[in-house]
């Protein structure tokens, strides 16, 4: 991401153009919520669908508030030990101007603050796929409001806020590999070590139940990470945001493709489920890359991502943590995989004259650097996310009951489900339909 001051000969005038640009920008990185809950209830059976859409949507009502009254001034406000950032006036935002501009930038400071609260608001809902089928709603509406607190504004400032400490060392991360992926698939992992496996996890088949939605949702997220990549240079002057919009594009195609040979090889057939991971996998490696390599260089981190991470979903298996939806597989392999890749592939052309090994770094300056951002990001959310879920899960519980879980978390936690079948046809139609349901909620197995 472009960092939050820089110096400028003169002082700047807002501009139109990159403030309807940013705004726009704001508006598909919030698109990528809903698409994100699309993506996520897809993946999840029948019975477990409202439940995550709701973890995501519950997301932009929580990091809202709280980015308005006190996360925006944590993030970006004036630094205090390259840990920690504090601006009294944006505390609700009652200091702010609707004309201030951000910095020496052209756009407003509220364009800066909404922008970023997108970002804010997408991470902690990435952690919910993780958690499929078995958290008490309230207990996941806590957990975001202090993981958001804890973990998400401190590391947001880290990375981007002037002053933090990954920031200050030169760190890159475009526009969210470590602050937004890391961050959510560390989080993800240290609270499934908290809470346990499903009922009948490695034992029940678990496939999504729709797939046509989990391909709306991939979609909604590709279009939306233009915003959500592009976006985060602020304005596109000099054309790195559009370096970093083509560059999204291309390693998106390439994991997918990537993803699809490797399960064609492994597996012996091309899933839709596949390709719509590996876009994802792209999505993820590129976001802070893609303003350091060029576009050779993309192809070759969504390759490389498609692959790796095709090969990590198979690890909850192999190591028995039962990780839903595949976030630590995809958003923190991916996250951790493109931020390494800029210590080899950024060719000191884009964001910055910073250059990786395979451009003429033989010192391995920036791959050391990178590893620092990956190592202390990781490392932080992992422990604390999990010592959150451990407070939780100890107080108001963090868990559905067993019965709950197997005859369905929409109906226990929503007393709702996701299709009601009740008017499709006549008695006959009826009890074909809601017989079976019925004997196998008795069973107490996936209906």
């Amino acid at each position: 991401m472009a960092p939050a001051i820089t110096l400028a000969a003169e002082a700047p005038k807002l501009s139109a153009a990159n403030t309807g640009f940013m705004l726009i920008c704001s508006a598909l990185v919030m698109l990528m919520t809903p698409g994100l809950a699309f993506f996520y209830g897809g993946m999840v059976r029948v019975k477990s669908t409202l439940n995550m859409l709701m973890m995501s949507f519950i997301s932009l009502g929580i990091v809202t508030i709280l980015w308005v009254l006190y996360g925006f001034s944590m993030a970006f406000g004036t630094d205090s030990g390259s840990l920690i950032g504090w601006n009294s006036d944006w505390v609700g935002l009652t200091g702010v101007d609707k004309g201030e501009l951000w910095g020496t930038y052209n756009i407003p400071l509220l364009a800066f603050m909404v922008f970023q609260l997108m970002f804010a608001i997408i991470t902690p809902a990435l952690i919910s796929g993780a958690l499929a089928d078995r958290v008490k709603f309230s207990a996941w509406a806590l957990f975001i409001a202090l993981w958001a607190t804890i973990v998400y504004f401190p590391v947001a400032h880290w990375v981007w806020g002037e002053g933090g400490w990954a920031f200050d060392m030169g760190v890159i991360d475009f526009a969210g590999g470590t602050a937004v992926h890391i961050n959510a698939g560390a989080a993800a992992l240290g609270v499934i070590l908290v809470i346990g496996k499903r009922v009948g996890f490695k034992k029940d088949p678990m496939r999504p139940h729709s797939l046509p939605l989990v391909m709306l949702g991939a979609g909604l997220l590709w279009f939306g990470w233009f915003g959500f990549n592009a976006g985060s240079w602020l304005g596109n002057d000099d054309g790195v945001g559009t370096l970093m919009f083509v560059n999204t594009q291309i390693a998106t195609a390439a994991a997918m493709l990537a993803w699809l040979a490797y399960e064609k090889i492994r597996h012996g057939a091309f899933t839709t489920l596949g390709a719509a991971s590996g876009a994802v996998a792209g999505l993820v490696a590129i976001t802070p890359a893609g303003g350091s390599v060029t576009p050779m260089g993309a192809i070759a981190v969504g390759a490389i991502a498609g692959v790796l991470c095709a090969m990590a979903v198979g690890l909850k298996y192999k190591f028995g943590f039962d990780d839903s939806l595949d976030v630590v597989g995809v958003h923190l392999v991916g996250g951790v995989v493109g931020s390494v890749l800029i210590g080899f592939f950024a060719s000191g052309k884009g964001q910055s004259e910073a250059t990786g090994v395979f451009y003429g770094d033989h010192k391995f300056d920036q791959l050391w650097k990178q590893l620092a951002g990956v190592g202390g990001v990781l490392a932080y959310s992992l422990i604390v996310s999990a010592i959150l879920a451990f407070v939780i899960h100890k107080t108001i519980g963090m868990r559905v009951s067993e019965d709950e879980e197997v005859t369905g978390i929409d109906q226990a936690e929503h007393a709702e489900t996701a299709y009601d079948f009740s008017g499709a046809g006549g008695g006959a139609a009826k009890t074909a339909v809601t017989a079976p349901v019925a004997a196998a909620a008795s069973k107490k197995v996936d209906a």
